[in-house]
């Protein structure tokens, strides 16, 4: 056991990629050196980069965007709880993030994380304007997420996996972060030749499949596919910590 659990907190200090600071994120001592995980589509996230977030802010908040539509569907599929701590992975402008917020309560949390320091700025304004002292934004590193090992409920990523640069490796930390119990809801874009329009088609690197077996061999397990008639273009899919991988990092 206490061998399993060395394994374990070298994995999650690995994974973490740096400091975070907040009295509820721990800072994890720096691991051994790892090999670097090869881009499986570099430069995607560039143009989200950008400091000038107002044209960021009107694409993801359009009217032609499905989740903006649709977002009060998505977070009643997420079913957050009072008292749940929740990782928005890839937050955005925040305004999941914050409908997640009133939902967990002041007893629960919400991680809102990303790449871009400016969005997250944002985030955090609009929770304090909205008096929600339950948002904590965290500065996200290319290749993982700066969470504390097994400290959180719900793992959200919406129209986020895509994105992910370096799947296996920010996977690895986001397993470390969830607690046993712990699930992942995945919202994402379907990737269907013929159906979907061809600039998604380039955009998107893979189809739900892949990105499922991704998840899979990262540790996890499919609960269930979600049904939701509102949703045209994405997909949502449950998953939580493999079974035959729970002596690994309990």
């Amino acid at each position: 056991m206490f061998r399993s659990f060395v394994v374990c907190m070298l994995l999650a200090c690995a994974a973490s990629g740096g400091r975070v600071r907040g009295s509820a994120l721990d800072s994890v001592a720096d691991g051994p050196t790892r090999q670097r995980e090869a881009s499986v589509k570099p430069g995607i996230n560039e143009p989200w980069r950008s400091r000038n977030v107002a044209p960021l802010i009107r694409r993801l908040e359009s009217e032609s965007r499905e989740i903006w539509v649709q977002r009060d569907h998505i977070v009643q599929v997420v079913a957050p709880e009072p008292g749940m701590i929740i990782a928005d992975i890839g937050a955005g402008s925040g305004f999941l993030t914050l409908m997640l917020a009133e939902r967990v309560g002041p007893r629960g949390k919400i991680y809102a994380i990303d790449i871009n320091p400016t969005l997250l700025d944002e985030i955090r304004k609009r929770a304090q304007t909205k008096g929600l002292n339950n948002v904590e934004t965290v500065l996200a590193a290319e290749d993982s997420i700066p969470l504390a090992p097994n400290s959180i409920d719900v793992v959200f990523m919406c129209d986020a996996y895509h994105h992910f640069e370096y799947p296996k490796s920010t996977m690895r930390s986001l397993r470390a972060a969830l607690r046993e119990t712990g699930e992942i809801v995945m919202v994402d874009l379907e990737r269907i030749p013929g159906k979907t329009d061809a600039h998604m088609l380039e955009h998107l690197r893979a189809g739900k499949d892949i990105f499922r077996r991704e998840i899979i061999e990262a540790g996890f397990e499919l609960v269930q596919e979600h049904d939701v008639p509102e949703l045209i273009e994405n997909y949502v899919l449950r998953f939580r910590k493999s079974r035959a991988n729970a002596g690994l990092c309990q």
